[in-house]
C-alpha cells in the first residue's frame, strides 16, 4: 500500500489530520491569480492545519520556458497585452482556436499533470481557471482516484462548451451566481457536485472594516468634497481608453486609477479639465479610493464589477463587439439587478454617465439591496465538506498501478 493510500485510510478515522490543497491558477487577466491568492490567505487563517500550495498551470506545462524562447512571450502575455491595449475584438473566435489546441494537446497535458499530481500528492485540487479543467480533472482521476477536483468559478456565468464546466467528469463546481448554477444543471452536472457561494471571490481586505472621511480625503486629493465623483478603473495596467473617457467627461469629477501604467498617468495629468481630477498610479488600496467615489466606470469584468457593488457603487460599463465573450453576461447581470447603465462604447460614455447621475439615488438603493458577498470565506467550508464526504469513499490505488503512471 502506498504512502498516499495509507494517508487516506488514516484520514477516514481522523479528519483533523493535515490536508494538502493544490490550487491551480494562471496569469491571464490577473483575476485568476488574485482569486487563488485570496483563497490561499483565507484557508491558511480558517484551516491552519491545511497545507495550501498554489501552482501556475503554464509553468507546470512549460517548466523550461520553451514558449517564451520561441515566441518571445509567455502564453498569458499575449492575452494580457490585448487587455492593456483594449484590442479585444475577435477574442471569441480566438477562444475557439485555443480550445481546439487544448483538445489536440489533451494527451500531453494529461500526462504532464499526472506526473505533477504524483509528485505533490494532494488531498484536494482546486482550479480557478477555465478551459483546462477537462485534462486536469482527468489526470487527477487516473492518478489519485477519489481525490476531489473542485472548480471555483471566477466568472459570473459560464461560456459553454468546455469553458468552466465539464459535466461528464467528476468535477465539483462552486458558482457565484444562480445563473451559473442553472447553467450547470442544464448541462447535466450532478446536484451533489454543485455548490453556491454568495458572489465572486474578493480579496479579504475588501471585507475588513474601513472608516473613510470622504470629505477630508477628497480634499486631500484636490477634489470637491460635495461633487458627485466617478472612479475609473481598468485593471492593474490601466487602459488607453481612460484618456478618452476623461476627455469626454470634462465636467465630471473623477478619480482615475492607472495601475502600473505610468505613461497613461502622465497623459491624464497633462489633460485640461473643467472638473477636478485625481490621477492615481499603482496602489494596493483600491478599496479606499473606491469608497471615495459615488459611481464606477470600467469594463464588465466580474472582479471589478463585484468590487464596485461590494463597496456600494453603481456602475457604468459597456457591451459591444469588443466585449470579451465570457464577460457579456455580466452586463445582463447589471441590467437585471438595476446596478447601473450599460452603454455601447467607452468612447461615447457621456450619455450613460449623465443618465446614471440623474438616477443616482435609485441605482445606489439597488446596489445597497444586493446580498452581502462573503464568497472568499465560504469556500473553505465548502472544500471541507467535499473532503469529508470523499474521505469515506476514496478508493486505494496499488503500487503497481501507481508505477504504471510514473
Amino acid at each position: 500500500m502506498t504512502a498516499v493510500a495509507l494517508s487516506r485510510q488514516h484520514n477516514v478515522c481522523n479528519m483533523s489530520t493535515a490536508k494538502t490543497i493544490n490550487i491551480w491558477y494562471f496569469n491571464a487577466g490577473g483575476g485568476h491569480r488574485a482569486a487563488a491568492a485570496a483563497l490561499e490567505q483565507v484557508i491558511r487563517t480558517q484551516q491552519p492545519h491545511w497545507q495550501v500550495r498554489a501552482f501556475n498551470i503554464m509553468e507546470v506545462l512549460d517548466p523550461n520556458g520553451w514558449c517564451k524562447r520561441v515566441t518571445g512571450m509567455q502564453p498569458e502575455d499575449y492575452y494580457n497585452v490585448r487587455l492593456k491595449t483594449g484590442f479585444t475584438l475577435g477574442l471569441a473566435q480566438e477562444l475557439k482556436v485555443f480550445q481546439a489546441m487544448v483538445r489536440a494537446l489533451h494527451p500531453a497535458i494529461v500526462h504532464i499533470v499526472e506526473q505533477h499530481y504524483l509528485r505533490t500528492e494532494p488531498d484536494l485540487v482546486v482550479s480557478v481557471i477555465p478551459n483546462l479543467n477537462r485534462p486536469m480533472c482527468e489526470a487527477l482521476a487516473t492518478t489519485l482516484p477519489g481525490v476531489p477536483y473542485v472548480t471555483v468559478m471566477t466568472d459570473i456565468a459560464d461560456f459553454p462548451p468546455d469553458f468552466w464546466i465539464t459535466p461528464d467528469q467528476d468535477q465539483h463546481l462552486v458558482c457565484g451566481s444562480e445563473h451559473a448554477l442553472q447553467q450547470a444543471r442544464e448541462l447535466g452536472c450532478r446536484e451533489s457536485h454543485l455548490h453556491r457561494m454568495s458572489g465572486m471571490i474578493l480579496r479579504p481586505d475588501f471585507h475588513e472594516p474601513l472608516r473613510v472621511d470622504r470629505a477630508e480625503e477628497r480634499r486631500a486629493l484636490g477634489l470637491d468634497p460635495d461633487r458627485p465623483t466617478g472612479v475609473v478603473l481598468f485593471g492593474g495596467h490601466g487602459s488607453r481608453v481612460m484618456a478618452s473617457i476623461a476627455e469626454e467627461l470634462d465636467g465630471v469629477q473623477l478619480i482615475l486609477l492607472c495601475g502600473h501604467n505610468v505613461q497613461l498617468a502622465r497623459r491624464l495629468r497633462a489633460q485640461k479639465a473643467s472638473a477636478p481630477r485625481a490621477v492615481v498610479e499603482f496602489t494596493r488600496d483600491v478599496r479606499r479610493y473606491m469608497q471615495l467615489g459615488d459611481f464606477f466606470i470600467g469594463k464588465p469584468g466580474p472582479g471589478s464589477l463585484s468590487e464596485a457593488v461590494h463597496v456600494g457603487l453603481p456602475v457604468v460599463t459597456v457591451r459591444n463587439a469588443w466585449t470579451m465573450p465570457q464577460e457579456r453576461y455580466n452586463t445582463e447581470w447589471v441590467r437585471e439587478n438595476g446596478l447601473g447603465i450599460v452603454g455601447r462604447s467607452m468612447r461615447r460614455i457621456n450619455e450613460p454617465v449623465r443618465e446614471l447621475l440623474a438616477r443616482l439615488p435609485e441605482f445606489s438603493a439597488n446596489v445597497a439591496r444586493m446580498p452581502p458577498n462573503r464568497a472568499v470565506f465560504e469556500v473553505p467550508a465548502i472544500l471541507e465538506r467535499i473532503m469529508t464526504r470523499a474521505s469515506t469513499t476514496a478508493p486505494v490505488r496499488s503500487d503497481e498501478a501507481r508505477g504504471e503512471l510514473a
